[in-house]
C-alpha cells in the first residue's frame, strides 16, 4: 500500500473545503440559525474535518471554481430532466398492453479520467430508470438497458453516456 505525501497547502485546502461543505450540509439539514445549533454544527464539522480530511484529499477532487460550480448546477438539472424522461418512458412500457421492451447489455465508452467522475457517470446512468450500470472496466461501462436501441459502442455511448459526460468533463477536468 503506497502512502502519498501531501503538502501543507493541499491538506489545509482539503480541510477548509470539507469544513465548509459539512457546515453547509448541517445548515441544510437543521434549517436553523439558533446559536446553540450553530455551535454544535461547527464543532461536529470541525471534528469530522480533522478526522476525515486525509480521506477527502485521497478522492482527488478538482479545486473549486465558479465555472465548475455552474456546470455542477447545470448537470443536476440535466440529471433531473433525464430521470423524469426515463420515468415516463418506463411507465409507458409498463402500462402498454404489449410491453414493448428489448432488454440487453451494452457497452459505452467514457473519456473521463478520474475514478470519481466515472463513478458519478455510472450512478447517473443507474438513477435513470431503464438503465443500470453493471460494471466499470477501465474506460468502458457495462450497462443493462431495458430497450436496446443500438448495439454499436459509439451509438450506445452517444445515446446513454454523452448527455452526462459533457458536463462531467468540465466538472472533473
Amino acid at each position: 500500500m503506497s502512502s502519498t505525501s501531501y503538502s501543507f497547502r493541499e491538506k489545509s485546502r482539503s480541510f477548509i473545503y470539507l469544513f465548509v461543505l459539512l457546515i453547509l450540509v448541517w445548515l441544510a439539514f437543521t434549517s436553523s440559525f439558533h446559536l446553540q445549533e450553530l455551535v454544535i454544527g461547527i464543532l461536529i464539522s470541525l471534528v469530522l474535518s480533522i478526522v476525515i480530511s486525509k480521506e477527502y484529499l485521497k478522492l482527488d477532487l478538482p479545486s473549486f471554481t465558479i465555472k465548475r460550480f455552474i456546470f455542477l448546477l447545470i448537470y443536476i438539472l440535466v440529471l433531473f430532466k433525464e430521470i423524469l424522461k426515463a420515468n415516463f418512458d418506463v411507465a409507458y412500457r409498463v402500462i402498454h398492453p404489449k410491453m414493448p421492451i428489448k432488454p440487453g447489455i451494452v457497452i459505452i465508452q467514457t473519456h473521463l479520467k478520474s475514478d470519481i467522475a466515472k463513478m458519478i457517470l455510472a450512478n447517473s446512468i443507474t438513477l435513470t430508470p431503464g438503465t443500470f450500470t453493471l460494471d466499470i472496466l477501465g474506460d468502458k461501462l457495462l450497462i443493462h438497458w431495458i430497450n436496446v436501441k443500438a448495439e454499436n459502442i459509439d451509438e450506445t455511448t452517444k445515446i446513454i453516456g454523452e448527455r452526462f459526460e459533457k458536463y462531467l468533463k468540465v466538472i472533473f477536468a
